[in-house]
Parts: C-alpha cells; structure tokens; sequence
C-alpha cells in the first residue's frame, strides 16, 4: 500500500487531528512513514493562528512542494486551520497542491488519499483541488476517533485528549471561532472511554486540550462541567498523571479547585491565559475576566493549593497599549512570580474586531515589550527552579536526552510536555563515564513511560537537574 508522510504544526489540539488523521489512513491500509523522501503522498496539517504560523505552515507546504517536484512524492495535500481559513488564496497561490482538507472534513482524507494516488484528482468532478471544504462546514460535529486506531505522533507513554472543539470567548483578537466554529463539547462517555483506552495501552500523561477547557459541558450539559468530568477520570485504575491545559480565569469554580486539590491523580499544574491585566485592556479584548478577578484566583489557588504550578500567556502591544498599561503588566508579571510564562507580540488578524482598532502600535514596539517580559520572566523562572533544589520529586521518563545520550530527561508534575522544561537525569546509578546509545541495554530498569524519583541538583532558566533515588 502507498506510503503517506504527514507533517503537523501548531497546537496540541492541532496535533490531535493530526493523529486522527494518521488513524483513518492506517485503517484504510496506507502505510505511515516519518522519512520524507519515502512519501508518496505528503500532508502537511496547518496551523492559521497568528502570523507566524501562518509564514510556518506555508514554508513547510513549499518544501513538500520541492519533494513532490524532486523526490517520490505524488501526491500533496493541505489540511488544518489555514485551508478552513484562507482556501480560495491557497488554490490561486499554490496549484502543485493537489487537495485542501479543511479541519471539519477530516474523515475524508483516506478517501482523498486514494483518489489523488489513483490520478483521478485532476478530474474535477471527482476530486477537484479544493475537495473537502465547504463554506458552510464551520460548526460540524467534533471528530472523534477511538485511540486504539488513533496513531500518537508524540511519545507514547503520553497522550492529549481534547473534549471540545470550537470556542464561544469571542475574544476581539482571535480567530478560532471563525475557523473551528461555536464550543461543541464532547459526551463524557466517550471521552471517558477513550482516557480508559489510552491508560490500558500504556499512556502514563493525559494531557487535557480544548480551545478553553473551562467551558467543557455547557452546551451539551448545560452546565459547565469540567470538575464532574475529573471526577470520573480520577476513577480509572493505573497509575498516571491528568494535566488541564488552556483554562479560562473567568470559568473557574470553587468546585474545580476542590477536585485539583484533593486528587493526587491531577497535577498540581494549571495552564491560565490571562492575556493582560489591565481592566481597559481586557474590555478592548473583550475578555471576561478583571484585574480584580484574576488576582483573586491566582490567590486562591496557590492558598488551597500551596505546591501549585501556575503557567499564563500574555499579549504584549494590543492596540492601544499605551507604556503605563505595559508598565502595569510587567508589574504584575514581577509581582505574580509565575513558574511559566509565555508572550506574544499582538498579531493583527484579518477579520477579526481589533485588527481594525485605531492605534495600532508598531512591530519593534510590541517585539521590544515582548522581550522586556521574557527577561524578567527568565529570571523568575530561574528563581522558581532554584527553590526546588534539595526536594525530592517524582517525575516520568522521557528517554534519552535529546541534548546528548549522555543524560536522560524526564518531567515532573510542573512541567508540560513540549512547552516547558525538563528534568535532566545525570545519575541513575551507572557509571557516569559511559555513553548510552541504548536505555535498555545501559539502564534497563528505566524506560520511557516509568514514573522515578528525583533529588534535584541543579536549576536552569528553564530546566532543573538531578539524580534518581
């Protein structure tokens, strides 16, 4: 069967389409391959979120474009965010694409697959270029695909779940709503039984996505629901980790602190963009929450849960940021001490309500405020680490480091897969002057997956190191 190479950009909710995707194609009997040079068809899966992920996502199209040109390649296809977002530029600009494959269309790509590989797509009647978009395929249902035929892209001893597509925050800055559609929460059940799937098959990490998980069950429930959906995973047997990633500061509830507190099965870890804190600012973006309100759960949380890892994002230069509004934030960032930070200089984006604010503010302004922060944040984040040295901390194996075979890497409970640090493991026993090429012949009671205990040594801007106990 034809070998299919797939390349997928942007977020973890991103990625999960992705793998979806790589789950159809395997049950449609395509072989996956991760060697470009030995895809027939190559699918590069886009992310259109800012500017550039956008200038990403087409950089990485006109490579595939140069392998279909030069190498085995046959067949390309375009999916994700940017063909939902810009399809009609795309098909004008790039005609060696041979299908576009918007985000709610994915179920078709096995088909898609065999009708280009075929060489029927010129045929317009049955596969024309733009095959699988729909102007009114916004607001289709979730695709939802069980993990046995789910193909994980990212190590397999984790996995992200997402329990929700779309968003209904209609923030003045974002996109994703014209993209992915109003919030379509998934049904509890099979959200469950695929965690259930995932824990049984070996996935130690359950990493919870969605555009704002926060707003989980509303529209189905009618009543937010996250802090009843935990309450069933925590009952799943086995030992493994759940992390909440993109909660909303304005969902939060005294019932969801609760469930994060007393289960040792959730990490102490919540992911909380709050953009900025200015109140003016916040009613320009047309977020929910205040300064008031996002002071006040940043000190709850960290008084009912005293170990608790707070990671944000922010954006830096919004149209109409004057320098005291910026100087407010860096303030604040100072003052708030998060253990993870993230900035983003605002992205004017076509479409949306603040692209067409007056005061727009240069680009070396916004870059010069981003930076500003991320100095002060290395710094924090330095100090946070550094109070960790001395403590003991389970953490979960990675594998050997990418950095060199001469470490292994794992994270604690502090650290998100991909965004954050990691923990450097330089002692687990073995004589530090050989060089592993092979955990299981050098360190055979230690794999990828398993769960150690770490005395940490060092600290690092971003990682810490240490020595398993």
């Amino acid at each position: 069967m034809k070998k299919v190479g797939l390349i997928s950009l942007g977020c973890p909710k991103n990625q999960v389409d992705a793998e979806i995707m790589l789950g159809y194609l395997t049950k449609a009997g395509f072989t996956i391959t991760n060697k470009e040079s030995e895809a027939e068809i190559a699918i590069v899966n886009t992310c259109g979120f800012i500017n550039d992920a956008k200038e990403e996502s087409v950089e990485r199209i006109i490579e595939a474009v140069r392998l279909k040109e030069n190498g085995s390649c046959k067949a390309l296809i375009v999916a994700g965010c940017l063909s939902e977002r810009y399809k009609e530029e795309l098909i004008k600009e790039l005609p060696e694409v041979d299908a576009f494959i918007g985000i709610s269309e994915i179920e078709k790509i096995a088909e898609v697959c065999r009708r280009l590989i075929d060489n029927v797509g010129a045929d317009p009647s049955v596969c024309p270029p733009n095959y699988g978009v729909a102007k009114d395929s916004i607001g289709s249902p979730l695709q939802v695909q069980e993990p046995s035929s789910r193909i994980l892209i990212n190590p397999q001893h984790y996995a992200y779940v997402k329990i929700a597509e779309g968003c209904n925050n209609r923030c003045s800055y974002c996109t994703i709503p014209s993209i992915r559609g109003s919030y379509k929460s998934r049904e509890i059940e099979s959200i469950i039984n695929e965690v259930k799937q995932f824990v049984s098959n070996g996935v130690k990490e359950i990493n919870i996505v969605a555009q704002d998980t926060t707003d989980y069950g509303l529209d189905i429930y009618k009543k937010r629901g996250l802090a009843e959906l935990l309450k069933e995973l925590v009952k799943i047997n086995n030992q493994f980790w759940i992390r909440l990633l993109y909660t909303y500061p304005e969902h939060f509830n005294d019932e969801l602190i609760d469930i994060i507190a007393g289960e040792d099965k959730i990490c102490n870890y919540i992911d909380i963009p709050i953009q900025h804190i200015d109140d003016d600012i916040l009613k320009s973006m047309k977020r929910s929450s205040t300064e008031k309100q996002i002071k006040s759960l940043i000190e709850k949380l960290r008084r009912r849960i005293p170990d608790i890892v707070l990671r944000t994002s922010l954006i830096a230069g919004f149209p109409g940021e004057t320098e005291a509004q910026f100087k407010k934030l860096y303030d604040f960032v100072k003052e708030a001490e998060f253990h993870r930070l993230g900035v983003f200089a605002y992205s004017k984006e076509e479409g949306t309500p603040a692209s067409k604010y007056k005061n727009q503010i240069t680009q070396k302004i916004k870059d010069r405020r981003r930076n500003e922060i991320m100095r002060l944040q290395s710094g924090i984040s330095l100090s946070k680490n550094r109070e960790l040295i001395g403590k003991t901390l389970k953490a979960l194996i990675n594998g050997l480091s990418n950095e060199t075979e001469l470490l292994i890497d794992g994270r604690y409970y502090g650290q998100a897969p991909e965004v954050d640090g990691v923990v450097y493991i330089n002692d687990v026993g073995a004589d530090p002057r050989v060089c592993p090429t092979n955990m299981d012949e050098h360190y055979p009671a230690l794999k990828s997956g398993d769960f150690v205990n770490v005395e940490i040594t060092e600290a690092h801007e971003y990682d810490i190191v240490g020595k398993v106990i």
